[in-house]
């Protein structure tokens, strides 16, 4: 019996529990009728904005899931701070809380980073939408900016000030601190290069106090990772191929004011260059003239920096042979045991890819045809690296741009690719500054403005004054780069030249002149100068006590020639050789025209070594000789040497001469030489300071002036010295101190010589 009344009991559990889900059930998915919809709340948002939101309409029968999908809308939207909806009989009531609008953005305390930067980069903007998720997110993005800058101390701290109408003003008070500069850079497991070495080769560098022109003591967990990437390269570079970064560390300081950057590193051994060898399908090709290319042999230090030059050398002089379209893929072997690596060079025709568009990007000031007609490539032309090589070299001797970079990029067509330049531009206004200190004519200065991209169109706009003891000169001028829009140079200079001489030599002197100039290309590397200039001279002030041959000198004179240059210049680079060469023969012949006649015929040349990125050696030799036509030269047009010609001997300081009144008589002969190291001298590369070591020597002679004062010897002078270069951030400096050491006791001496400019 008890056994029955708890089954029945069982049973009608069971049945009331049924009954109730049932009824739940019921009560979930019941539907409702919904005829009106009333929204209570909204001040500035219109109806059918928040109607638009929960997607629901009267006249509808909606269920419990429905109306919950309409309120999550409703939030999901940003615009209000607070929402309900309420059911009563068949009208939905809507009860919201608007968010507030922004009424103005303020940013206080910062002064490293500006507010334009700042707000740029912010969501909260003024008549848009406040919400706290979007005010969290733009105090966040603020204090990465500063992260980002290396100020990790930096503290963001958001305010809001209620405004009426519901309006907001947001303000984030900031406070700097410091910058976050790197304390010290450990490197754990280098045994083959010092510390030292090591923090020479990435880019990130240890605080100091002279650092001041540079970010690169601040932290920048980006510049870490690139710096993982320059150790890499730098230990390839010198034949270490098993190398390996363990790990890289950066450890913040509990002020958050400095870091400590930790490497650890497995060197490996260092590997030589073993069989070197070229693999080609191509028929025909010779091979031989290829390896002949490859500047490394067997035995050497392996080198990746090596491999990529020699694929470019190899693309190079195939493209030179007629083959566009190569892939040219380096297969390296290692054997471990005998630390060697066997180098193939695969050589493959390359996919046909054709130019689809050249963009340009970053010339804000420069006008896009002043580069497009530097480049060697047109749209639609077949790819050709080595065409795109010498196209940015071109670029990059315009000498307008601080940084050149052009890559091929993939196009949507797989048969065509896009050119990309990206270039940074340069200040090309130039103020400069020269001077020196002479024995004989104390201080020197020479001011010079030049615009050489004038309206971005690549236009040379020049203008000058030297003055000195005995000199003054004015000059202007302007070359158009691409006259009638060919590539053809035409331009123009008017220039007037006093000398005052009257204190120490024996006469003044002014000239006043025109000279008209017109240069073209003849090949890649050949190029043509003519030049026709008029001028007249006239001399003043004659000393009684002056040479007797400047005393048969005409009064006054007319001069017009013409100049023809031809150059040919193999140099890496026209703005900052580092290897190459370059000849150039100069022809002037004046006699058309005017009262004097002369044949002048120069040669010079250059040779650029280089012995490491840092070590450049630079040979030069010049050599002229002038030809009377008929007349008797005058002693103004013959050739002098010194300042900048011949370093520790004033301008004009070696010349044939008169022993009673030193005058200088000038020459119809004379050659120059001058062989000149830079080097780095231990300061941090940052600072662009190289230091110099050079030696000139040169004469003139054959004056051709006859009589016992006449000093005319060709006997060589020569000079050495030591200098300076500075790739200042005001622009480039350079101090020469020079001494003679083989010079004639008639000779001008000036030990300084110094030249500054600076750009804007």
């Amino acid at each position: 019996m008890r056994g029955f009344v708890i089954v029945s009991n069982f049973i009608r559990f069971f049945c009331i529990f049924a009954f109730l889900m049932t009824y739940q059930g019921k009560a979930l998915h019941a539907s409702t009728l919904i005829q009106d919809i009333q929204i209570q709340g909204n001040q500035r948002i219109e109806k059918e904005t928040i109607l638009a939101q929960i997607e629901l309409v009267p006249g509808k029968v909606y269920n419990q899931e429905e109306i919950d999908q309409a309120l999550k809308n409703l939030f999901a939207s940003g615009l209000f701070t607070d929402t309900r909806l309420e059911v009563k009989g068949h009208t939905l009531i809507i009860h919201i809380k608007e968010n507030p609008i922004v009424n103005q953005v303020v940013i206080e305390g910062n002064d490293k980073l500006s507010d334009d930067l700042l707000k740029g980069e912010l969501q909260l903007r003024p008549r848009q939408v406040y919400t706290l998720t979007r005010l969290r997110n733009d105090t966040q993005r603020i204090q990465d900016l500063y992260r980002l800058k290396g100020y990790f101390a930096a503290v963001v701290t958001p305010q809001i000030i209620k405004r009426e109408q519901n309006r907001v003003d947001v303000v984030f008070e900031v406070k700097e601190g410091h910058a976050t500069v790197v304390r010290k850079i450990f490197f754990i497991g280098n045994k083959k290069f010092s510390e030292s070495k090591l923090e020479s080769a990435i880019q990130t560098k240890e605080t100091r106090w002279y650092r001041f022109f540079t970010s690169d003591d601040t932290f920048d967990s980006d510049r870490l990772s690139y710096d993982k990437e320059l150790l890499r390269k730098f230990y390839l570079e010198h034949g270490y191929a098993d190398f390996q970064i363990k790990s890289a560390v950066a450890e913040l300081t509990p002020d958050r004011e400095e870091f400590f950057i930790t490497f650890t590193l497995e060197e490996g051994e260092r590997y030589q260059v073993g069989e070197v060898k070229i693999s080609t399908d191509f028929k025909g090709l010779n091979t031989k003239i290829l390896e002949k290319k490859i500047p490394f042999t067997s035995g050497d230090w392996y080198s990746n920096k090596e491999v990529e030059n020699t694929i470019n050398l190899l693309v190079d002089e195939l493209g030179s042979l007629g083959y566009a379209f190569v892939d040219i893929q380096p297969q390296i072997q290692k054997n471990t045991d005998k630390h060697l690596l066997d180098i193939t060079f695969v050589i493959q025709e390359g996919p046909k890819v054709y130019i689809n568009n050249i963009d340009i990007i970053g010339n804000d000031r420069t006008d896009d045809e002043v580069i497009r007609r530097e480049i060697e490539l047109d749209e639609g032309d077949a790819f050709n690296s080595n065409k795109m090589k010498h196209s940015e070299k071109r670029i990059k001797d315009l000498g307008f741009f601080k940084k050149v970079t052009l890559t091929k990029q993939p196009s949507d067509n797989p048969d065509k690719a896009d050119i990309k330049i990206e270039i940074e531009e340069d200040r090309t206004g130039e103020l400069s500054f020269g001077g020196g200190f002479s024995t004989a004519d104390g201080p020197l200065a020479d001011i010079r403005f030049a615009e050489h991209n004038f309206r971005g169109k690549g236009q040379d706009l020049r203008a000058g004054i030297t003055y000195g003891k005995h000199r003054q000169e004015y000059n202007f001028g302007l070359t158009e780069p691409y006259f009638l829009g060919r590539e053809l140079m035409a331009g123009f200079d008017v220039y007037r030249v006093t000398r005052t001489r009257y204190l120490d030599a024996s006469y003044d002197q002014q000239v006043h002149g025109l000279s008209l100039l017109m240069g073209y290309m003849l090949s890649e590397n050949l190029s043509q100068l003519w030049a026709y200039t008029i001028q007249s001279d006239k001399v003043t002030h004659m000393k009684a006590s002056a040479s007797r041959f400047l005393r048969a000198q005409p009064r006054n004179s007319i001069l017009s020639d013409i100049i023809h240059t031809l150059t040919y210049d193999r140099r890496d680079s026209k703005i900052d050789p580092t290897t190459g060469y370059c000849l150039s023969l100069t022809n002037e012949f004046a006699g058309l025209g005017g009262t004097i006649k002369y044949f002048k015929n120069q040669v010079s040349g250059s040779h650029f070594y280089s012995f490491s990125d840092d070590w450049v050696l630079e040979v030069s030799a010049r050599y002229g000789v002038m030809v009377e036509m008929g007349k008797k030269t005058r002693i103004a047009d013959r050739y002098i040497l010194g300042g900048d010609t011949l370093r520790g001997f004033s301008p004009g300081g070696v010349s044939p001469r008169d022993k009673t009144t030193k005058d200088a008589l000038g020459g119809h002969q004379f050659y120059s030489g001058s062989l000149e190291l830079t080097f780095p001298i231990g300061l941090p590369n940052e600072f662009g300071v190289k230091g110099a070591i050079f030696s000139d020597v040169g004469s003139v002679w054959q004056s051709k002036e006859r009589g016992p004062e006449v000093f005319d010897n060709k006997k060589p002078r020569a000079s050495v010295g030591v200098g300076l270069r500075w790739k200042s951030p005001m622009g480039p400096l350079r101090i020469d101190i020079a001494k003679a050491i083989a010079k004639n006791k008639l000779d001008e001496r000036q030990v300084v010589l110094f030249g500054f400019s600076t750009r804007w």
